[in-house]
């Protein structure tokens, strides 16, 4: 549940970033949440969520 926020918060800053760096229009952003929200309702959602927590799992093991 903790990776699962963290991600949220993550790519929400990415996003915010790119809205007031990039030059992201809300409109793009919208439709980047939408497709989100879609693509969590399909068959490759678990595939998208085990890849996620891959790369979690080796973020966390590397040592800085």
């Amino acid at each position: 549940m903790i990776l699962n926020i963290s991600g949220v918060v993550l790519l929400g800053v990415i996003v915010f970033l790119f809205f007031r760096r990039d030059g992201l229009k809300p409109l793009h952003a919208v439709v980047c949440a939408l497709f989100g929200f879609y693509l969590a309702g399909t068959a490759i959602a678990p595939s998208i969520t085990a890849g996620g927590q891959s790369i979690a799992s080796i973020l966390s093991d590397l040592s800085l």
